[in-house]
């Protein structure tokens, strides 16, 4: 017996979990209630009965919270997080022992290959202090400071300064800061925000997959979190029935990021998604970018390279939203800028800030199209010219015209491989005679998660797997499968990370006469061979072969 008395008894137990029930609360809550017990009696009293050591506010102080395993928005709402102390051993802190389901989470997403988590108690309240003291030292987030004093019609609707959460009272603003918060800490694309029957899910976008980062019970907190979205981009709160597209930049340690916000009206509400957008970032990247640095193969980083110097001509690249096209247009001008030539790009929107390229943005409000700008680029003297997306046939017409006129022109088209493009030009009215004069190349490219290099182990794929991907046992002869299986630093996904893969087709005279004349897409396939092109599929296998991704992977984005 300790210095607190056996006072968690059966019967006590049995008043509580009824009266929580009664009440709608938590057993941890319910206890409170019944026994007005004082903090210290009750951590000290759930300690000795369920054998965990209480942690003071020193020594939770003590602690470095692993954010990066558990993020800063889930722990939040669970009142638990895992910390590292002097010892360096992890400890899972608990506020609540009875909540079997968040020590079940925190032990599943700590992962099953790394050593057992010790488990240590903790009031609400000094979790509470806790997490604030967390904030103020990382400078986290805080109520917003909305600043528009330097923004005009064509800018965002405000300039947010994140400060300190823990200094808000709103539950709806912590909410939706530290969800702002974590989705720039681990470097997500975008922020969704679904409501579904009672409950608002709140995803991010990490290297293309969508990624659980909490629930939020009650329908109330839902809307309440939606409106909050809309105030922050100047949307219309009392209008639920159609859709509504806003922006708003929020300013961390002096950066700006920009969040493009689109919300939509469903059966149970509205669902929302955040576009992050760090230009300043973006920027930074863009100044050192290169192909070599988008992890595509040898051979295709040669093409391109030789593609991108041609003094004349279109480069074309394809591929779904989020594969990456800009980035490696961005690239390839990156390498071939050296100032001597006029080089104009039209964008919508412009994503990096290129020193000495004159870039313009998409202004269709204003009537400043692609097609319009394009026009108008013309006659600006440009040598080189990047459109940032070809949407219409107008635009594909005097892109043609341009790159037939001796000007290097770069720009992307949706399509599934380097033939739909094809087909989608012409179907755009662009004649065959002056598409396949002005085209020097195609790139489809798609981007692949690498596995966790904490978590990934060997492993050899089934028969069906091979069967399924194409491949045969003696094709994979020397081959090292290798799969992550989930831990801390992937958030229990198993990938970390993408790179590019791309199939590069380079046009000569005779698959251009086989254009004209409307060749088959078998034949040209054929053509393309001989020609030394490089499916998607043989590129993506070469990571497969080193055990850097998996064949789901390549079946997932490829196909």
């Amino acid at each position: 017996m300790t210095s607190v008395q056996r006072l968690l008894t059966p019967e006590l137990m049995i008043q509580t979990r009824s009266f929580a029930a009664q009440n709608e609360v938590s057993l941890l809550k319910g206890l409170q209630l019944v026994t007005n017990w004082s903090p210290e009696t009750l951590m000290a009293e759930l300690g000795e009965s369920f054998c965990y050591p209480v942690l003071s506010m020193t020594e939770l102080l003590g602690f470095r919270p692993d954010f990066e395993c558990l993020s800063y928005t889930e722990c939040v709402q669970r009142a638990a997080f895992i910390g590292h102390g002097a010892s360096g051993n992890a400890t899972l802190v608990l506020s609540d022992p009875f909540d079997g389901t968040t020590e079940d989470w925190a032990v599943r997403r700590y992962g099953r290959f790394k050593p057992a988590l010790r488990i240590a108690l903790a009031h609400p309240d000094d979790l509470s202090a806790y997490f604030a003291q967390q904030e103020r030292q990382l400078r986290a987030t805080d109520g917003f400071d909305l600043d528009t004093s330097s923004q005009n019609d064509e800018e965002v609707a405000a300039i947010i300064t994140l400060t300190t959460i823990s200094e808000d009272t709103s539950a709806v603003v912590k909410l939706v800061n530290s969800t702002i918060y974590d989705a720039i800490k681990l470097q997500a694309s975008d922020i969704h925000l679904e409501c579904d029957a009672g409950c608002l899910h709140v995803l991010c976008r990490i290297d293309g997959v969508l990624v659980p980062l909490t629930q939020v019970q009650g329908q109330d907190m839902a809307e309440q979190v939606i409106s909050r979205i809309k105030v922050m981009a100047d949307l219309d709160i009392a209008e639920r029935r159609i859709p509504q597209d806003g922006r708003f930049k929020v300013r961390v340690n002096g950066r700006e990021i920009d969040f493009r916000v689109s919300v939509m009206p469903n059966i149970f509400g509205e669902d929302a998604v955040l576009r992050l957008l760090d230009r300043q970032s973006l920027t930074e990247e863009a100044k050192a970018l290169r192909l070599d640095h988008l992890g595509l193969d040898a051979h295709s980083i040669a093409t391109i390279r030789k593609l991108a110097n041609k003094p004349h001509g279109m480069l074309l690249v394809t591929g779904p939203t989020g594969s990456g096209k800009t980035t490696t247009l961005y690239a390839a001008i990156t390498e071939i800028h050296t100032g001597r030539e006029k080089i104009v790009t039209i964008e919508d929107p412009v994503e990096y800030r290129l020193p000495r390229v004159l870039q313009i943005p998409v202004n269709e409000k204003k009537g400043l199209t692609f097609a319009k700008g394009l026009r108008s680029i013309l006659r600006h003297d440009p040598d080189k010219i990047m459109v940032g997306e070809i949407r219409d046939d107008e635009t594909a017409q005097i892109a043609v015209q341009a790159a037939l006129t001796g000007h290097l022109v770069f720009t992307t088209v949706h399509a599934n491989n380097v033939f739909d493009v094809l087909g989608r030009f012409l179907h755009m009215g662009v004649d065959a005679y002056s598409f396949a004069a002005a085209l020097n190349g195609i790139v489809a490219q798609r981007l692949l998660r690498m596995n966790c290099q904490h978590c990934a182990v060997k492993v050899m794929p089934t028969e069906i797997e091979l069967e399924l991907a194409g491949l045969t046992v003696a094709q994979i002869a020397g081959w090292t499968f290798k799969s992550g299986m989930g831990c801390g630093h992937c958030r229990g996904v198993g990938y970390k990370g993408r790179k590019a893969v791309a199939e590069v087709l380079v046009l000569d005279d005779t698959m251009r006469e086989m254009i004209v004349g409307k060749a088959s897409i078998s034949s040209l396939k054929e053509h393309a061979t001989r020609l030394g092109l490089r499916s998607l599929h043989d590129t993506a296998f070469q990571w497969v072969s080193h055990g850097e991704t998996t064949l789901e992977e390549v079946a997932r984005v490829a196909g």
